[in-house]
């Protein structure tokens, strides 16, 4: 049996004073942490306003909320950023419906979250599995962005639609001396998309229909630019200005009186938004909403701190990161911004 010699009362007192030391402050007027209680009736308010005492990224998301709010209520221009993944999945609907109620007011993206928004209205994406294996899928002709099956026919749905479309914009902008923007040819699209029967689904109707301008920076890396690689063997003087957008967003965010920033994950879009509003000294809200961190660099990672240092959000803006699957954050964000009204419930968590 080992042998432990007796500590001193001075060795206690020093052990026990380094493991607790006494607090300078109370925090007694702060909000307690307390998750929702399942054990009342189930109320949607109630649940959401639960967020903000629950902790952790719940509590980022019940802050992203309130700036939305906030963003609308100050009648703040809002920039909204997304990558195509968005609409390759159900978000794509909850997007087309922020532009047919006119709740956010310039949209940025990738060519594939406009060409994904359009196959769709041909023929549907469906759900698969992330496990299936990546050569079975191939060898049946079957393309899948995580746990979404997207089967080749959808693109031989959509080179008809784009073929028919590029000679119809080719004769009315290019071989009459104009040169499209992507801003015109995402409207263009819409405009296509409208003589469609189920046209109400799709993000770029809506935007066409509603005036809202979409800015698309990178136009020639998805599908699209495969087609446009074709459609140019024939008729090799189409061309799209990607300097005239520059010019058109940057002119949005200089005579907006307020910009918000929503940016779902990175690349070009989030940046595309961002400096347009370092313009204008920064933004004066900024809500991101990503699963990447900032550790190596990456744009989709970055936090709106670094945004700051660049000068494309205010330093006083109202800002969040909330990190988690946009898929699930998004619509919970969109639901309790503008399908309830949470304000209050949060005010009584805090006891303002």
């Amino acid at each position: 049996m080992a042998h432990y010699e007796q500590l001193s009362k001075d060795k206690l007192k020093q052990a026990h004073q380094a493991n607790f030391v006494a607090p300078t402050m109370t925090l007694d007027d702060w909000p307690a942490v307390k998750g929702y209680d399942f054990n009342k009736p189930f109320g949607a308010n109630e649940f959401f306003a639960s967020l903000f005492t629950t902790g952790f990224q719940a509590t980022e998301l019940a802050k992203a909320i309130s700036i939305l709010k906030e963003m609308k209520s100050e009648k703040a221009t809002v920039f909204f950023g997304f990558t195509s993944n968005m609409a390759s999945c159900g978000v794509r609907d909850i997007i087309a419906w922020l532009c047919k109620e006119r709740l956010v007011d310039v949209l940025v993206t990738t060519i594939g979250g406009v060409e994904e928004d359009l196959i769709k209205l041909l023929k549907p994406f469906v759900l698969g599995s992330y496990d299936t294996p990546g050569k079975v899928l191939r060898d049946h002709g079957i393309n899948r962005t995580g746990n979404l099956f997207i089967p080749n026919d959808r693109y031989l749905h959509f080179e008809r639609f784009m073929n028919k479309f590029l000679e119809r914009v080719n004769n009315e902008y290019t071989k009459k001396g104009d040169i499209m923007s992507t801003r015109q040819f995402c409207a263009e699209l819409g405009k296509e998309a409208g003589k469609l029967d189920n046209k109400e689904e799709s993000i770029y109707y809506w935007c066409w229909k509603n005036d809202i301008p979409v800015f698309c920076p990178a136009p020639t890396d998805g599908s699209i630019g495969d087609m446009l690689f074709f459609f140019k063997q024939q008729h090799p003087e189409f061309k799209l200005d990607l300097a005239d957008d520059i010019v058109d967003i940057t002119k949005i965010a200089l005579n907006a009186e307020k910009t918000g920033i929503i940016a779902i994950g990175g690349s070009v879009p989030k940046h595309h938004i961002a400096n347009a509003n370092l313009f204008r000294e920064g933004a004066d809200y900024a809500i991101y909403l990503t699963t990447a961190t900032e550790f190596e660099g990456s744009n989709a990672g970055a936090n709106i701190e670094e945004a700051i240092s660049w000068g494309k959000v205010k330093d006083d803006a109202k800002r969040v990161k909330v990190v988690g699957d946009a898929s699930i954050t998004f619509p919970l964000l969109v639901a309790g911004a503008f399908k309830l009204d949470i304000k209050q419930e949060i005010r009584e968590e805090k006891n303002l």
